[in-house]
């Protein structure tokens, strides 16, 4: 059962959200719940510098604000300071110190997510009201909309892939190749940490399928020297006329990028989530992760149970999840690859062979829904 609203009529409402950009892209549900239940009110997002690009063009944001992530002590409490009461409502999406300390300084009325223990009891005096997080059994997307359940106002669970004008110029001026004529495919081959990479060979075997069916092959990455320089080498192995765009367009210009795109295959990773947000037929490669809490959320996909089980392949909409698989039947372990740290390798993803993945895209590709949008253009939306 819905609550009451906290307030009736809010005028301004903060949403803090201060974690990795895979948290803050999986917000946007929300976000999205607070500006349909209230058109008119300052909806503001609170992130850590450097995450706050994968809300770049979002249209259902006034502001956001960023928070470096270790800040000198002077400068935050300025910070602070200024942050003191600005708001009629504030959510913390955390369930950690420091967004909850930022929800109650900033909101007159504030909410929040909150771990189950005494320890915890604090943080559920300080907050108007709260709800139990869990961080095993429910989707983030699902974990984010017991905030809008609070706030008694109905939930939105589109994730929010938003660009803009200049987005689509600069995926036009990164591409030596026409993206409304030219069919692609986007492939991420380098997650952050080593522990969800594939192997490169497999990427050039699925690589070079995709290419004998018509399509450019489209890389993209981060800005970092070390995604750069992998992204760089792996050409060699890839076809002819193969697309680097790593370090190139910024996540509105990824997400843009992505909208146009035939498929996508890529790890446990932001822009794995963008891909499936865009609309893009989508194959996610999972090994050592959590699929119920962060199986990319599938396009169109609006019901309140998790869209993923925690064991085995699963296609939702235009996702198919790809679990590696293990003889110790470990998968998923939920820890940071099998030496126990994010520099190590995963075995269920290195064993993972390309031609599971072929086989995938195979089947999305000539499944009836994805035919009919290619033929309506029903993917090929005006950027936002």
């Amino acid at each position: 059962m819905k609550s009451a609203k906290l307030i009736e009529n809010p005028s301004s409402i903060l949403v803090v959200v201060t974690r990795r950009i895979g948290d803050v892209l999986l917000t946007t549900p929300l976000i999205r719940s607070l500006r349909r239940a209230w058109p008119e009110a300052r909806i503001d997002a609170l992130v850590f510098a450097g995450t706050e690009g994968i809300l770049a063009g979002n249209p259902d944001l006034n502001r956001v604000i960023t928070v470096a992530e270790r800040p000198p002590l002077r400068e935050h409490l300025r910070f602070l300071s200024g942050l003191w009461r600005s708001y009629d409502i504030a959510l913390s999406t955390m369930p950690s110190d420091r967004p909850t300390l930022y929800a109650r300084v900033a909101g007159r009325h504030c909410a929040g997510l909150v771990m189950a223990g005494g320890k915890h009891q604090w943080k559920r005096r300080l907050l108007s009201r709260t709800a139990q997080f869990d961080n095993l059994d429910t989707h983030t997307v699902l974990m984010n909309l017991k905030l809008a359940d609070l706030l008694g106002v109905p939930r939105q669970h589109e994730v929010v892939a938003a660009w803009r004008a200049a987005d689509e110029a600069a995926v036009r001026n990164a591409l030596p190749f026409d993206p409304e004529a030219q069919a692609y495919a986007v492939l991420h081959v380098h997650p952050m940490y080593a522990y969800k990479a594939w192997r490169r060979e497999a990427w050039a075997e699925v690589a070079g399928w995709l290419s004998k069916q018509g399509m450019r092959i489209v890389l993209t990455g981060g800005k970092s020297a070390d995604e750069v320089a992998y992204v760089r080498d792996l050409l060699g192995l890839l076809p002819l006329g193969t697309v680097d765009v790593a370090g190139k367009l910024n996540l509105s210009g990824v997400a843009c990028l992505l909208s146009k795109a035939r498929a996508y295959v890529g790890p446990d990773t932001v822009v794995t989530h963008l891909a499936a947000a865009a609309g893009t037929p989508t194959v996610a490669l999972f090994g050592p992760s959590n699929p119920v809490k962060w199986g990319p959320w599938p396009k169109g996909y609006a019901e309140d149970r998790n869209p993923y089980r925690m064991k085995g392949t699963q296609r939702i909409n235009n996702v198919v999840l790809l679990q590696g698989e293990s003889g110790n039947g470990c998968v998923p372990c939920m820890e940071e690859g099998c030496d126990r740290h994010n520099a190590s390798l995963s075995d269920c993803l290195q064993g993972l062979p390309a031609g599971s993945v072929i086989s995938v895209l195979r089947e999305l590709m000539n499944s009836p829904a994805f035919q009919a949008s290619i033929c309506s253009g029903t993917r090929r939306e005006i950027c936002r």
